[in-house]
């Protein structure tokens, strides 16, 4: 069972990583390429109208790739995670009904509708589309965002004795709850970093060569566009930092145990004392420093080296007060001894997650996003006044923070499930500054080792591992070889500007544009 239950999570880990290269992408960019059709609609100027072909190309590339990517994960709810779906899927299947029936089906359908509508839908109606698909792209990230925070916070939900199974008692409030608000909030923000770094990537990378070829025009025409792109990296940028702020108090006060593993906080200061946010660090905490703190000085021999620590900025980052108390990995283990076990079953349980891997997953999110600020910051001053630049540093640089905002939003994912392990529905816990952590035990909770299907057996998983992990290959290639093909052509001057019909042309077949 635990080879099944590993490969299983292995498995889901994969293709959920996988999937979610290009989810922030297609989130962001739908409503920058509707913003930039907008442009077009309203000045009427062709520069505004080849940057949305250009990069609308892009997006349908990047947006039919998220789709085959996601399936998967549909069916692994059912057959390798079967007890987690007896268990929770009247609650956890119900945002996921809503994404389907009325994000998708809208995304979908008005994503066709402007495939094929240039020249044959007036220009308003046109425009109109496509903001409906990033209304709806962003509608489904909601839903499927609730679902998710579901499993981090199971609020509105209780555990049914008689049925043996969760029941849902407020839908509300699983929509609705503070960490799901919070949740959708931090991955907006970040999709539009991802994706304003990709455009202004892109751009800047096109400023330069067409400088260097002696094309001011063409160098014009991308100066708009990278333009764009570090407007929309600098705003949510600035979003980001709020939003990952607030996550960050929420998740303290819900889940201590996977904040005291990303700080590696063994044991909890002192009172008054207030906990320090270490930069970095090696080591892991030890189980004996843990169940046996030195009150005296807690980070006498825990296992960690701290190279660089800021006093008391933890404590200010967790309750906007550098004294405020911040629970450490003992009090977390202790609460949950206590509600979950006998003294006798306690002493075998760990209940802490991975922290090497919390650790540096989270810190690891926030240094790879620190490129995508300073491509903004640097290119928004070199495009300043139509001006443009032949910079090769700028050229570099605007190449290597591509991937960067890509690979910091797959390590907050990984520090999300990651540190809320054992559990799978982490149980509900309202922690304060005084550490008062109430409901835990009497609300509903379900560990990771008690969702896996009992009857799916390791070679099973074995199988489906090694050939999901090479079709994710071969996609991995098609989508690199398409995005780079399309990209490396640039603007089509050789396309005209379409006509608005009065009525459809039925002389003319629909054919896909791109």
């Amino acid at each position: 069972m635990q080879d099944a239950l590993d490969l299983a999570r292995w498995q889901f880990g994969i293709t959920t990583v996988y999937h979610f290269i290009f989810v922030p992408l297609t989130i962001g960019l739908t409503p920058l390429v509707a913003l930039l059709q907008t442009f077009w609609f309203k000045t009427g100027r062709d520069e505004w109208y080849r940057l949305t072909r250009f990069f609308g190309k892009l997006l349908l590339i990047n947006f039919a790739l998220g789709i085959v990517t996601g399936i998967v994960q549909e069916f692994q709810f059912g057959l390798n995670w079967s007890e987690y779906s007896r268990m929770v899927g009247d609650i956890f299947g119900a945002p996921l009904a809503m994404e389907a029936l009325a994000a998708f089906f809208i995304e979908s359908t008005f994503l066709g509708i402007w495939i094929f509508g240039w020249g044959r839908l007036s220009r308003g109606v046109h425009l109109l589309t496509i903001w409906l698909v990033a209304f709806a792209v962003n509608l489904s990230a909601f839903f499927i965002l609730a679902a998710n925070s579901f499993m981090q916070y199971p609020a509105g939900s209780s555990f049914n004795s008689d049925l043996q199974r969760a029941q849902m008692d407020n839908l509300g409030e699983v929509l609705f709850s503070k960490l799901s608000l919070s949740t959708f909030w931090h991955t907006i923000s970040t999709s539009f970093v991802v994706a304003g770094t990709f455009m202004a990537g892109i751009a800047i990378w096109w400023v330069v060569r067409a400088v260097r070829a002696g094309n001011e025009e063409s160098a014009q025409v991308y100066r708009l566009g990278g333009a764009v792109g570090c407007w929309a990296v600098l705003i949510a940028g600035i979003s980001l930092i709020f939003s990952g702020h607030h996550q960050a108090q929420v998740i303290t006060e819900l889940q201590p145990t996977k904040m005291a593993a990303a700080e590696l906080l063994c044991v909890t200061p002192d009172e008054g004392e207030g906990a320090g946010f270490t930069v970095i660090a090696f080591g892991e905490c030890t189980q004996e420093a843990i169940e046996n703190p030195d009150l005296n000085d807690p980070k006498a021999n825990d296992g960690v080296n701290r190279l660089i620590e800021i006093p008391k900025l933890l404590s200010w980052l967790a309750w906007s007060d550098g004294s405020a108390k911040v629970t450490g990995m003992n009090t977390a283990e202790q609460v949950l001894d206590d509600a979950y076990l006998t003294p006798e079953e306690a002493a075998g349980i760990d209940w802490i997650p991975p922290q090497g891997v919390t650790f540096w997953s989270f810190r690891l999110m926030i240094a790879l996003g620190a490129f995508s600020a300073v491509l903004a910051l640097v290119g928004l001053w070199a495009l300043r006044g139509r001006r443009t630049t032949g910079s090769g540093f700028l050229k570099f640089w605007a190449l290597l923070s591509l991937p960067m905002p890509f690979l910091a939003g797959s390590f907050g994912w990984i520090f999300t499930e990651i540190g809320r392990q054992p559990f799978i529905v982490y149980p509900v816990a309202t922690l304060t500054p005084e550490h008062v952590l109430s409901g835990v035990g009497t609300d509903l909770s379900l560990q990771t080792v008690d969702a896996v299907s009992p009857v799916v057996s390791a070679g099973s998983i074995w199988l489906t591992v090694i050939s999901f992990t090479l079709i994710y290959l071969v996609l991995a290639i098609a989508w690199f070889y398409l995005m780079k093909r399309y990209t490396s052509k640039g603007l089509n001057y050789d396309e005209a500007i379409p006509e608005v019909k009065a009525d459809l042309d039925e002389s003319k077949p629909l054919t896909f544009s791109y």
